[in-house]
């Protein structure tokens, strides 16, 4: 089996675990030994609390060596000027990670490991000519979000496109985007651990967080980074003040990629709760208590060319779904409500849901089964096998 160095653009120890995460588990999983490479910094640092706190953790995360988080499983933490993609800071930045890969490597053993790269400047700042294999892996159009390098991006992802052995994308529109600059492009949508998930069907109302619990019924709930770029505040405020018996319940931090999200119109509604983030042990038991899972996603060419990791979370965890119709979603339109990104749309479609129309469970269930994370690498590692 060969060794992986994971290039993420998502730390180890961040509490909404990402692609990047669950690939390295599913990578080990299938023996291969992995060197997980914590994010590189692509956006330039904003004066916020948070970036600060990440800038001070870097670096004394920074001048360690690897540390191994599971038998055969390394995290290490560059150290790197956050958004030094030209200029000096670029030089400084290829030098640390030169020197600090070949340190790492060295200390874990690694000869010859294959790169599997999150990361859009990856050629920007690794020579790719130290590697057996090298993989591209786009989840997202990170030009899209909030304070990132738009131009520099999009032209080393598509250099990065034309370097590397494979592409694989998560949807659709990255795909259109990206297949003009790479032989070798796969499309396989985001999947779920399903198992973790599932155990939200086992758990009784004895079982619920207590924060949940003392929440009035029906709760209807959403997992993941409660950002602007990515959630309609406005649809959603809509939806909770033509629903004010209806409780709509947040799990997971604000301002992710986006460190000056405003989150006050949420905050005055008296049925809208926002919980913050919780550990991704905990996140069964929290749907559990859901009566559905919905994506109020804001329509933008980040979320058209996204899809969006909870929605076959919430299905494998037994939810009905009720989401924004966007590209990636309209194949799988059999087992969730999609509709319109107006609030009489979305109150139509969660009256519908909360009453227990729409596809059945075990319909939902079989279609979930098909997209875990065990399965998709299973695939994407037959394509490399596949190879030339």
């Amino acid at each position: 089996m060969a060794d992986v160095v994971l290039v993420s653009t998502a730390d180890w120890d961040h509490p909404l675990w990402t692609n990047k995460q669950h690939v390295a588990c599913s990578l080990l999983d299938e023996g291969h030994r992995i060197l997980y490479v914590d994010s590189l910094g692509l956006r330039m640092f904003q004066p916020t609390g948070r970036d600060l706190r990440r800038v001070i953790s870097r670096l004394r995360r920074g001048l360690s060596l690897p540390r191994q988080v599971r038998k055969g499983l390394w995290v290490w933490s560059p150290l790197v000027l956050p958004g030094g993609n030209q200029g000096i800071a670029l030089k400084l930045n290829r030098l640390s990670l030169a020197m600090g890969l070949r340190l790492a490597l060295w200390f874990i053993e690694f000869r010859r490991p294959w790169l599997w790269t999150y990361n859009p400047l990856t050629a920007r700042f690794l020579s790719l000519k130290g590697f057996s294999l090298c993989i591209y892996h786009a989840v997202d159009a990170l030009q899209e979000q909030p304070c990132m390098p738009r131009e520099v991006i999009e032209a080393e992802e598509q250099r990065l496109c034309r370097l590397v052995d494979q592409v694989f994308v998560t949807s659709p529109q990255l795909k259109r985007q990206l297949e003009p600059h790479s032989a070798r492009i796969r499309y396989d949508p985001n999947v779920a651990n399903q198992d973790h998930f599932a155990q939200a069907m086992k758990v009784g109302s004895a079982g619920l967080p207590s924060d949940l619990a003392v929440i009035t019924l029906p709760r209807i709930g959403f997992i993941g980074a409660v950002s602007s770029y990515k959630l309609d505040f406005e649809l959603v405020v809509a939806v909770a003040r033509s629903k004010p018996l209806w409780q709509f319940v947040f799990i997971g931090p604000t301002c992710e990629g986006e460190p000056f999200t405003d989150i006050s119109l949420l905050e005055k509604e008296p049925n809208i709760h926002l919980l913050g983030k919780r550990s991704y042990e905990d996140l069964p038991r929290y749907c559990a208590g859901f009566a559905c899972g919905w994506l109020p996603l804001r329509l933008t060419p980040y979320t058209e060319a996204m899809f969006p990791m909870k929605f076959f979370e919430y299905i494998s965890a037994g939810l009905p779904v009720v989401a924004t119709e966007i590209d990636a979603l309209r194949e799988f339109s059999s087992v969730a409500w999609l509709c319109d990104d107006t609030p009489e749309a979305f109150s139509k479609a969660l009256t519908g849901c909360l009453a227990g129309h729409g596809p059945d469970q075990s319909v939902r269930l079989a279609m979930a089964s098909q997209y875990t994370y065990q399965a998709r690498t299973k695939r994407m590692l037959s394509a490399l096998e596949a190879l030339p």
